[in-house]
């Protein structure tokens, strides 16, 4: 890749971030108390940059902002802001903001927003709603956390299934309301059960005289009502769906949910995957505060410190191995660390193909024999290379033969971990990005502690 090349890059990466001049600019006019100037900044950006730009800055300034700003906060910004910061924000807001800002929302925007409040601001919520949104919006609340249920929106288009191309065009000209966007048009029977769906793009470009049922689309395909909201995702996922209707337990039709949402929550859920093996909690965002974070990351240091513990027992088994040859404490660290970084690189993998449906039970025999041949070839690399090491360093080709049997064990041990703990973990239903990481470093420091020390015990006393 050429300069100008890396140069055009970086300039189209930057396009798409919130200008921190910009941030400079607003923050400036806040200081200042200039209005006018902060509704100058504030027109051009989009409410995802406006999230942006409420989240990186800080609660006094947040406050000062949403103060002086005389067009103050939407529903689309709100459905854009941050749990952590959303809830700060709606406290600050007068009654009539939060009104006008809750009716602009899908009813599925407006459960992504009650969910994670507490019952006052709820209340505050659902007051702000007209007698029939606040009804579809509480019946969603009562279906379980991260189901269907809960990601659907309530406003759907739907058309008789004998209906034709004309009927529909003549209803969606006339209808006083209408989803401000849809994909889809659902065919249903007289019972409301949804039997097939065409898109617009087919709906606009055939004869008014088709039969809508004779172009609906072949990836149609219901969601129950239950379903949880990952399999949702894999599914939209998996088959490319645009969107996709919604059903309760007798198949009758009572939502739709769309890519973009589906979306969203894969991205969800790599980013707590992310956040769970690194062990700082799932919800964990850079605006929180600093309890906030000690209370998310303590719980996890806690469980490190306990096997930091139990690597520090083995060790203490070996004290006198290690008095007598002060090479191993220099050498050991070496093959704790590659087992740790190889037992990260399969388990990081593992964990991905699991969250994908990659990685089943009808692979997962191959996988593991690959993994184990993985670790083996890499254990034997670096097994050479520690050899060599151990003989330059030491002048003891003895220890060098030690250090690289116990790095081709670790190795392979870890590969396997890394493989079979989430595998494990999964078969049990439990998140395997969750306790994964924490027992797959045990493990590898374990293992490669002792069959080093114990190695040279053996070996070389």
């Amino acid at each position: 890749m050429t300069d100008a090349q890396e140069t055009e890059l970086d300039r189209d990466e930057d396009e798409y971030a919130l200008d921190q001049k910009v941030v400079n600019a607003i923050l400036d006019a806040v200081e200042a108390g200039d209005a006018a100037r902060i509704d100058a900044l504030m027109e051009p950006l989009h409410a995802a940059d406006i999230a942006d730009l409420f989240e990186q800055i800080g609660s006094q300034d947040r406050a000062a902002l949403l103060s002086l700003w005389s067009r103050g906060i939407d529903g689309e910004i709100l459905s854009e802001l941050g749990d952590s910061i959303r809830e700060e924000v709606i406290e600050a807001l007068p009654v009539e903001v939060l009104t006008e800002a809750v009716r602009e929302l899908d009813s599925d925007d407006v459960v992504d927003l009650l969910e994670d409040l507490e019952e006052p601001q709820q209340e505050r919520i659902l007051g702000a709603l007209e007698e029939s949104d606040r009804a579809a919006v509480e019946q969603s609340l009562t279906y379980p956390e991260y189901s269907a249920g809960r990601l659907m929106q309530r406003e759907v288009v739907t058309a008789p299934e004998d209906w034709t191309v004309g009927d529909a065009i003549d209803f969606l000209r006339t209808a006083e309301e209408l989803p401000d966007q849809f994909y889809h048009v659902i065919l249903v029977d007289p019972r409301w059960h949804p039997v097939g769906y065409v898109t617009l793009g087919k709906l606009l470009s055939s004869r008014r005289s088709v039969q809508l049922r004779d172009i609906s689309e072949d990836s149609f395909r219901a969601i129950e009502v239950f379903d949880e909201e990952g399999d949702v995702a894999y599914a939209f996922n998996q088959y490319h769906l645009i969107s996709a209707p919604v059903v309760d337990g007798d198949g009758r039709l009572v939502g739709v949910i769309t890519i973009d949402d589906a979306m969203a929550v894969l991205d969800e859920e790599h980013e707590e995957d992310v956040l769970r093996l690194a062990g700082v909690g799932e919800e964990s965002a850079i605006s929180d505060g600093v309890i906030d974070t000690v209370r998310q990351r303590a719980p996890w240091l806690l469980v490190n410190l306990f096997t930091a513990n139990i690597a520090a027992l083995v060790i203490s088994l070996f004290s006198h191995t290690i008095e007598a040859l002060v090479a191993l404490a220099v050498l050991m660290p070496i093959v704790a660390s590659m087992g740790g970084n190889a037992g990260t690189q399969s388990l990081t993998v593992a964990v991905r193909a699991l969250a994908t449906k990659d990685l089943t039970s009808s692979n997962a025999g191959r996988v593991v024999r690959r993994e184990a041949m993985v670790g083996a070839i890499n254990g034997v690399l670096f097994a050479l290379i520690m050899g060599m090491v151990g003989y330059l360093a030491f002048g003891s080709w003895v220890l060098g033969g030690v250090l690289g049997a116990a790095m081709v064990i670790n190795l392979v041990v870890a590969a396997l971990s890394g493989i079979l703990v989430p595998l494990t973990l999964d078969r049990f239903d439990l998140d395997p990005a969750l306790a994964s990481g924490t027992f797959v470093t045990t493990m590898t420091d374990v293992v490669g502690f002792f069959v080093f020390l114990g190695l040279a015990t053996v070996i070389l006393l």
